[in-house]
């Protein structure tokens, strides 16, 4: 029992250190920057891409669908997909070009001019949001990035890195999920008057 709430402490002590060390001054002003290329991307009906692998996958579902359904305001619905919710798509692309392509073929696609990427990786490394990246830029959409310890290769390659500065996937994690939640809530504000 001793060893259970040890690991317990250790968990939320790390959450409340890497809480801290997030959201300070400049971050809160990076949020800001995010929720304002988004909003200002949703005013002008542009849509707005999400994209990340396992629980990046699952976080920029569980996003969009926030944009889409509602977060806290009944409102109109707003222009939002996330990449890794069509499993025929990815499967699809995956076959037939590779799965590093997986997202970067569907911007290729779908994305216009004056659309946002959102991408999602904990580590900064993930071929498939690098790659996503590189085609938003060449197709005019603004990128911003959710990315973990130093940023990885995707680091500097967005308009906008949000860096959460941890080793640990979970925390990344716990952080971007609480990112997103507030950037939502910003967005409803902003779009929805």
């Amino acid at each position: 029992m001793k060893k259970i709430k040890k690991l317990i402490d250790n968990n939320l002590l790390q959450h409340s250190r890497v809480f801290k060390k997030t959201f300070t001054t400049n971050f809160k002003d990076q949020i800001t920057l995010a929720s304002s290329i988004i909003s200002e991307a949703l005013i002008n009906q542009k849509t707005i891409f999400w994209c990340g692998n396992g629980g990046s996958a699952s976080d920029s579902m569980h996003l969009s669908a926030e944009l889409v359904g509602r977060f806290k305001k009944k409102r109109k619905s707003l222009k939002s997909i996330s990449l890794a919710s069509d499993p025929a798509s990815l499967t699809c692309i995956s076959n037939d070009f590779g799965y590093s392509n997986a997202f970067s073929r569907q911007i290729e696609g779908l994305g216009i001019k004056g659309d946002v990427l959102v991408a999602i990786t904990t580590s900064g490394n993930s071929r498939n949001v690098l790659k996503a990246i590189h085609q938003a830029k060449k197709k005019g959409l603004s990128v911003i990035s959710f990315l973990g310890n130093n940023g990885g290769l995707c680091r500097g390659k967005a308009d906008l890195d949000l860096i959460i500065k941890s080793k640990s996937t979970a925390r990344i994690q716990e952080m971007h999920i609480l990112l997103g939640h507030l950037l939502c809530e910003l967005i409803e504000k902003i779009c929805i008057k």
